[in-house]
């Protein structure tokens, strides 16, 4: 008795565990917002990180009305800085399209059989990292180093030019 009683506790145990976690995504970009209603679609989407470039497919799906979607799609958008630069729409899918501060954000909104899909792809610059103090800065040209060192950039006084021919820049007819 005491053993079904312990088994019954563990799997009771075990299904409210599995019940009750529930992974959020991470936010990728915080500032893209996310209405209430749509689940991550972690195996339909991507993220592609470097150390200069943020970008990724993010897919969400739902039971939502795809045109009502659009709207608030469009006003939280709007009302986080995102400047609008195109939208199309068909009666199947619609598309819009945003830039701020060298990001650039294409939504996609479109329904299937049973649901509404969200498809969010962006991409960012991820700006360099700032030098250490203390650390050597290295000269990107001969005046720079020239600059650096004290003296003066080297001189092409008495160095050969190429010589160019006058006339008529294109090729000889053979």
């Amino acid at each position: 008795m005491k053993t079904q009683i312990a088994a019954i506790a563990v799997l009771g145990l075990l299904t409210a565990a599995c019940a009750t976690t529930t992974t959020a995504p991470r936010r990728q970009f915080d500032d893209i917002p996310i209405p209430t209603g749509l689940e991550y679609q972690p195996d339909r989407s991507v993220m592609i990180e470097s150390p200069a470039v943020r970008a990724g497919q993010l897919v969400y799906r739902g039971r939502l009305e795809p045109l009502s979607l659009v709207d608030v799609m469009r006003a939280f958008l709007d009302s986080n800085g995102w400047q609008a630069v195109s939208r199309t729409s068909s009666p199947s899918d619609s598309w819009l399209m945003y830039v701020k501060d060298g990001k650039a954000l294409e939504v996609h909104i479109y329904e299937k059989l049973w649901h509404t899909y969200l498809t969010i792809n962006a991409s960012e610059v991820v700006p360099p990292a700032p030098a250490a103090a203390g650390a050597p800065v290295e000269p990107t040209d001969g005046a720079a180093q020239a600059a650096q060192a004290g003296a003066s950039p080297p001189s092409t006084a008495g160095t050969a030019m190429p010589s160019q021919s006058s006339g008529n820049p294109t090729p000889k007819a053979k």
